[in-house]
């Protein structure tokens, strides 16, 4: 999207199935979807409160409930939503949809279907580095990011830092034995008969685990992140999406915004977006999150007209 034609941030509260009366089709860059994982649990969110003597004590209030009936009904309700988002993509558009071993094989065929099997683009393992350890069976300690294209080109910024890691010392030491004439440290190979010269200081592109963006809960650092929502994403995480997905000045969707890590992030990172939710309390998190951090946008309600 060109800067001239950037939309202004929304934050919209309402069910994901309408997004589309808001958005054009073929405007954004890049849908995030983290939807419900169909866990079977009603989840609730930690808020603080003062009361007159200025101590503070913290409840629970009812954030979403995830609990449906079967698998089908799930995918059911997930299959219009995502046709939304897809619809709502530019042709150079991608999708990341976030879920767990509970839904993301069938939402993985499901996804086949509506964008065809052949605009499948891979998958990211996100190890979140928490989780208990089971001792019946495999410890399910990792969730799964499919990638999807919608058109037959796509963006993938792959020479941005945070999709380059270092090489290992021992690479370093045995493969990068020449320095070019401003002392650079590089290796050259032939593939195809033609040469490719890699530099040290590059770093190469990171693999499809991701064990580096630690969650919320497993890394005291991040505390200062927290919103008390459950099912916060780190900012990490979110800004290596981004900035591998967009360039400056896109469209970011996000039709389960959640705590509003990805509008938070795509502010700060010069893009625009529209994050959507149907839950009053995801909204009011959203809400608080961006205006703390100075961060204009405008609130929408899907009884209003666009």
């Amino acid at each position: 999207m060109k800067q001239s034609e950037r939309l202004p941030r929304q934050v919209i509260h309402g069910d994901a199935l309408h997004l589309d009366r808001w958005i054009a089709p073929r405007r954004a860059d890049l849908a995030y979807l983290d939807p419900p994982f169909s866990v079977g649990i009603r989840f609730r969110v930690r808020r603080k409160k003062r009361d007159k003597e200025k101590d503070v004590s913290s409840f629970a209030s009812f954030a979403f409930a995830d609990c449906w009936p079967s698998i089908e009904s799930y995918l059911e309700w997930m299959k219009p939503r995502i046709i939304v988002a897809r619809e709502i993509l530019s042709s150079e558009g991608t999708l990341w949809l976030h879920l767990d071993y509970r839904a993301i094989h069938e939402a993985k065929l499901l996804c086949d279907h509506i964008f065809g099997r052949t605009h499948f683009l891979g998958e990211v393992i996100w190890t979140p580095g928490n989780g208990g350890r089971s001792v019946l069976r495999p410890s399910m300690t990792h969730q799964t990011l499919l990638l999807y294209r919608k058109g037959k080109t796509w963006i993938w910024n792959y020479r941005d830092p945070c999709l380059r890691e270092s090489y290992a010392r021992t690479s370093l030491t045995m493969h990068f034995s020449s320095q070019d004439s401003a002392g650079r440290r590089y290796r050259e190979r032939v593939v195809g008969q033609k040469r490719y010269r890699y530099y040290a200081d590059e770093g190469r592109a990171i693999g499809s685990v991701w064990t580096d963006c630690p969650a919320m809960v497993a890394n005291a650092p991040l505390f200062r992140e927290r919103t008390g929502y459950p099912t916060q994403k780190p900012e990490k995480l979110m800004e290596r999406i981004i900035r591998a997905s967009t360039h400056q000045g896109a469209l970011i969707i996000d039709p389960f915004c959640g705590s509003g890590t990805t509008l938070y992030v795509a502010a700060r990172l010069g893009r625009s977006f529209v994050g959507c939710d149907s839950s009053p309390i995801a909204i009011d998190t959203v809400c608080q999150r961006l205006r703390n951090a100075g961060i204009s946008f405008k609130l929408q309600t899907m009884q209003q007209s666009p």
